[in-house]
C-alpha cells in the first residue's frame, strides 16, 4: 500500500503560507512572502532533491497546482534537478473547477470525494505520494485519517498567521520522530511517522 507523506516547509508556528515568493499567496492579508528563502542551504535544498526523486506521484491542491504548472514546465536549465521529477511524473489534483485535459504533463483531476480518491490512490501500486503546499488539502487529508508521513522544513521563524498545515480541529494525532537534521542556517529537517492507535 502506497504511503501519503506531507512535504511542507512550515514556520515554528506552524505556518506554510507563500515561503517562497513575496506575492505567491496574500489571502488574509498575509504579509511575509518568501519568509523561508532566507533558511534555504544546500542541505535543505538535497533534501527536496531526494524526497522529489523519490516520489511516485504527487498529489496537489489546485492552487499549488496552478502555481506550479505555471512555473516548473519553463525551469531554466539550474533547476532542472527540481523540475525534472515534478514535470515527469504523475500529479493528481484537488479541485472542483479544474477540468480535464490539464495541460501541465501526466498531470489529472481527482474524480468525486477527495478522500475517497486518496484512499483509492493509496491502494494502487507504486512509490509513495507526495503532496506539497496545499493546505486546504492537507487539512482533509488530515481530517481523514490519510497522512502516513510528515516531512517537514522547520525554520526558526515565527510568523503570526497565515494559513497553516494543522487545523484547530481538536483531535489528537500521535507521531513518530524517525529523522531529524538540524541545518547551518538553524532549520530542522524532520521526518514524523504517523503512530497507529
Amino acid at each position: 500500500m502506497r504511503k501519503v507523506v506531507l512535504l511542507e516547509w512550515v514556520s515554528l508556528d506552524g505556518v506554510a503560507q507563500a515561503p517562497g515568493a513575496e506575492n505567491e499567496d496574500t489571502d488574509g492579508g498575509f504579509r511575509h512572502g518568501g519568509w523561508h528563502l532566507q533558511y534555504f542551504d544546500a542541505e535543505s535544498q538535497q533534501s527536496v532533491v531526494e524526497n522529489l526523486r523519490g516520489a511516485g506521484a504527487f498529489l496537489l491542491g489546485r492552487r499549488t497546482y496552478d502555481n506550479f504548472a505555471a512555473y516548473w514546465p519553463h525551469a531554466s536549465a539550474e533547476e532542472q534537478v527540481v523540475a525534472e521529477p515534478l514535470n515527469t511524473k504523475p500529479k493528481y489534483v484537488a479541485s472542483t473547477t479544474l477540468r480535464e485535459p490539464l495541460e501541465w504533463q501526466n498531470s489529472q483531476v481527482l474524480s468525486g470525494d477527495v478522500a475517497d480518491a486518496v484512499r483509492a490512490l493509496k491502494r494502487e501500486d507504486g512509490g509513495d505520494v507526495h503532496v506539497i503546499g496545499s493546505t486546504q488539502l492537507v487539512a482533509t487529508l488530515f481530517a481523514n485519517d490519510l497522512v502516513d508521513e510528515l516531512r517537514l522544513m522547520i525554520d526558526p521563524i515565527v510568523l503570526g498567521g497565515g494559513k497553516r498545515i494543522f487545523s484547530d480541529d481538536g483531535v489528537l494525532r500521535k507521531l513518530r520522530l524517525v529523522d531529524a537534521k538540524v541545518t547551518r542556517t538553524g532549520a530542522i529537517l524532520a521526518t514524523y511517522a504517523r503512530v497507529e492507535s
